[in-house]
């Protein structure tokens, strides 16, 4: 009898799918290879097993973390911005390549639209931070609120300060 997709929960695939969506890939890639459950299996056996669904959502969270890192490259790399053409009388220039960097914009933006709205603490624009003082409070109990901040946290609060909005 010919061996079709699993479609009985396994631990070592769960931990495998957790670890795609931690480098990045999608569920849809994932579960696209024959060797891997069907999305609808996976979606299954993440409303049945809870331990599943804690191990996906943390790597649903680095998923996320991961996008965030691959901004700085994908916005770093100039690969194929530029492409040679050729004059009539075959001497060569060089032209922008517009539709590369359309799509390196493009994967920059997706990937900062899921960071916002994934984990919108963490990287989100509109984040709400305010550092509250009593009148009278020492110049060290400011210092200890500022350092609970995130870092992210302390840049807003800062651009605040200097735009005029705190």
């Amino acid at each position: 009898m010919p061996e079709g997709r699993p479609t009985d929960y396994n631990e070592d695939l769960t931990d495998k799918i957790c670890a795609e969506l931690a480098e990045g890939k999608s569920l849809n890639s994932i579960t696209s290879s024959d060797a891997m459950p069907s999305i609808v299996s996976v979606y299954a056996w993440l409303r049945k097993y809870p331990e599943f669904l804690k191990k996906y959502e943390r790597a649903r969270g680095d998923q996320i973390d991961t996008f965030a890192d691959e901004l700085l490259d994908i916005a770093d790399d100039s690969t194929n911005d530029y492409m040679d053409r050729k004059n009539k009388d075959g001497s060569e220039y060089e032209v922008l390549n517009g539709e590369n960097i359309g799509r390196s914009r493009l994967r920059v933006d997706t990937r900062k639209w899921i960071a916002e709205r994934m984990k919108p603490k963490k990287y989100g624009m509109n984040q709400n931070i305010s550092l509250e003082t009593k009148t009278g409070d020492s110049p060290e109990e400011i210092k200890k609120q500022l350092k609970k901040l995130e870092p992210q946290e302390l840049v807003t609060l800062i651009e605040d300060i200097a735009s005029g909005m705190v």
